[in-house]
């Protein structure tokens, strides 16, 4: 009788007489889905919910065929609006049978086909940002349904979830889609409100850090209904103290590229190189069919994306800013270093840099580089040529929103 009342004392203090919560569930993300920053295209930033079968067949064609896959390009990403207005009668997603004729499940395997990854978009709120049908109750079946459809990412959003917390909604999906059982990235889409990167390392393999990009350099595009789309330079600022939080299978996004869209290609190559240097995923917002080749090499650039996708994982810095000019770094794993130096400004600048003057302390990682004590050669990332070494100044001009991105080798 002592041996059956010590077990009963023991389960009240084990379980604490909570209402049915007697199991844990093995929760979180899948690990090592995303060991650099994922690499791939997504529809919203040209095509919005004007998205079909044709259009993701082409782009990934093209992925292929451009070279873009052979440089990592990788995840096809449909965005908003690849659902009908209402789920079925069991309550299930329904692919929209005029956008997709052929089924999601035929469009998966095409892109499978063609070595390459398939993903789509969702919503923690009761609707997605567009009005489709978002996942607030329906996490697990959703998952599921994923799951089935064989999908290798998912982006989820952040619009129409009054009432309940980021924390919660994320954390609720990502032990569903663990459930489910297939391997799926998870991008955490809320916008940088929450803080993701202070909670969001278990949950999700990348979590945004802003709103909406737009197709500029350093601008503030205010929309009607009350919110703002950011130039890039002006995301790649909007956070202070959160690289720290960054890393292999937990990325700081600084959101989809406008490489290709809108801005010259001075500006893309600066977009280009910022996003490289933050460890940022690089995920293609262009239109493949309509892609210049200056474009293309902006995008498939193999120096650059080698910065990017180094196996340290560290997100770069400003290191500093002067006039106009500002120089950004970034610690690599084989001990060498990514310097940009980049003309925040509208005038050309001249670049006389004393390599000496100017040793690097990455206070957040510990690595440090001291010119003054050891020699490192210069490969200009752009250019792809040998510059000398940080015996000598760098002397160079820069025009207006330019970039000059160097490897230093010790």
């Amino acid at each position: 009788m002592k041996k059956i009342i010590a077990l009963f004392v023991l389960s009240i203090s084990y379980f604490g007489f909570s209402q049915g919560n007697t199991h844990t569930q093995a929760g979180g993300k899948f690990e090592g889905l995303a060991m650099t920053p994922p690499m791939g295209w997504n529809s919203w930033n040209t095509f919005a919910t004007n998205i079909d079968e044709k259009l993701v067949k082409e782009t990934a064609d093209i992925m292929v065929s451009s070279g873009m896959a052979a440089a990592g390009y990788n995840y096809i990403v449909l965005d908003d609006g690849w659902m009908t207005k209402e789920r079925n009668a069991n309550g299930d997603l329904v692919p929209d049978p005029v956008k997709f004729p052929s089924g999601m499940k035929a469009l998966v395997e095409y892109v499978h086909s063609k070595g390459l990854k398939f993903g789509l978009y969702n919503c923690a709120g009761t609707q997605t940002c567009a009005g489709y049908p978002g996942t607030r109750g329906y996490e697990y079946q959703d998952a599921r349904f994923y799951a089935k459809l064989e999908i290798d990412f998912l982006k989820y959003d952040w619009c129409n979830t009054k009432g309940i917390t980021a924390v919660e909604a994320y954390t609720t999906m990502s032990n569903a889609l663990k459930t489910a059982g297939r391997p799926i990235v998870f991008s955490l889409c809320e916008w940088g409100d929450n803080q993701p990167w202070e909670w969001g390392k278990p949950v999700g393999n990348l979590w945004r850090i802003s709103g909406d990009i737009y197709p500029c350099f350093d601008c503030e595009f205010k929309h009607p209904e009350n919110w703002s789309s950011w130039g890039f330079m002006k995301i790649a600022e909007m956070r202070k103290d959160i690289r720290k939080y960054s890393g292999p299978d937990h990325w700081n996004d600084f959101d989809m590229m406008e490489v290709g869209n809108e801005m010259n290609d001075t500006e893309d190559k600066a977009h280009f190189s910022i996003w490289c240097m933050m460890a940022s995923p690089l995920v293609a917002g262009n239109d493949f069919r309509k892609m210049s080749k200056e474009t293309l090499a902006i995008l498939t650039n193999k120096e650059l994306i080698a910065v990017n996708q180094d196996k340290l994982g560290i997100q770069g810095f400003k290191h500093s800013a002067e006039d106009g000019l500002e120089v950004w770094v970034k610690p690599l794993a084989d001990g060498s270093w990514a310097v940009t130096f980049l003309n925040r400004s509208e005038v050309p600048k001249k670049i006389n840099f004393d390599w000496k003057k100017n040793p690097i302390k990455d206070t957040d990682f510990g690595y440090e580089a001291d010119f003054s004590k050891t020699v490192f050669k210069l490969k200009d990332l752009w250019k792809n040529k040998e510059a000398g070494t940080t015996k000598k100044n760098f002397v160079s001009d820069l025009a207006s929103h330019d970039v000059i991105t160097l490897r230093l080798t010790p």
